[in-house]
């Protein structure tokens, strides 16, 4: 597709999405959120892509928030309309049968945040910045922030980032729990990049299978998770991979995976 305000790159298995507003500090607009949408669409469909990374154009942000110039005439229909919007296509990131990699380069704050917050591993540069300060516009996080922030930090600190407004640095991020790993300006898209490639390597029916495991689970009881983790462990059993990986175990040699 010929999207406006995203590039697309293809490294081997890995598809790399580039937001490309960088005079708005990659802010997303409607017409950004729609590209994004069908983008994922095109991507999910292709088997030649078995991980996502998205990452931001120029060195100041990744993404900004939501574009303020865009939201600050809205009716509550049409901020209900822009938040729904929003939040379908951060469902779809977060569901995605590929795994998605988010390089926070910059500014990830408000729709920015939420974004880094729907991807399944979150890498930030050092001078990273992150946060919820949709406070200090006389709004709440609408994308889904006030939902997902706590999952994952813990409803006492993600109360205090988004009444406070406050951003954080990477490496406070990363205390937090809110991403995965701090690394060098320089090192951000390699280093992104490499893990992408690692997991794009793995046999992928099991990688979807921890994807749903953990995402799912998460959201039941702890006894009915762990049952329902027995199931999908019993479905590896029937995959040519769970044959050829401990044949390869038994055998001292590296997998021939075949992602069935």
């Amino acid at each position: 597709m010929s999207a406006k305000n995203l590039l697309l790159k293809q490294y081997g298995e890995v598809t790399v999405i580039t937001i490309n507003r960088p005079d708005a500090l990659n802010a997303l607009n409607p017409e950004t959120l729609k590209e994004l949408d069908e983008t994922f669409s095109e991507i999910e469909a292709n088997p030649a892509t078995k991980v996502i990374m998205i990452t931001g154009a120029g060195d100041k942000a990744f993404v900004a928030g939501g574009d303020i110039s865009v939201m600050q005439p809205l009716n509550p229909l049409q901020a209900r309309t822009v938040a729904r919007q929003a939040q379908h296509l951060f469902n779809r990131i977060e569901h995605s049968t590929k795994i998605v990699l988010a390089a926070i380069n910059g500014y990830a704050l408000g729709g920015g945040c939420e974004l880094a917050l729907a991807c399944d591993i979150r890498l930030a540069a050092d001078s990273a910045k992150l946060g919820q300060p949709e406070i200090n516009l006389g709004i709440i996080p609408g994308w889904a922030g006030t939902q997902r922030l706590p999952r994952l930090i813990g409803k006492g600190k993600a109360k205090e980032l988004m009444l406070t407004g406050n951003m954080i640095s990477a490496l406070q991020a990363e205390k937090l729990g809110l991403v995965n790993k701090v690394v060098p300006d320089d090192k951000l898209f390699d280093t992104t990049l490499e893990m992408a490639q690692k997991i794009a390597a793995k046999p992928q029916v099991a990688v979807r299978l921890i994807k749903q495991a953990v995402d799912n689970g998460m959201e039941m009881p702890v006894d009915k998770a762990i049952d329902y983790e027995a199931e999908l462990f019993a479905l590896c059993f029937a995959t040519e991979d769970q044959k050829e990986g401990m044949a390869a175990f038994l055998e001292k040699r590296e997998p021939n995976w075949k992602d069935c």
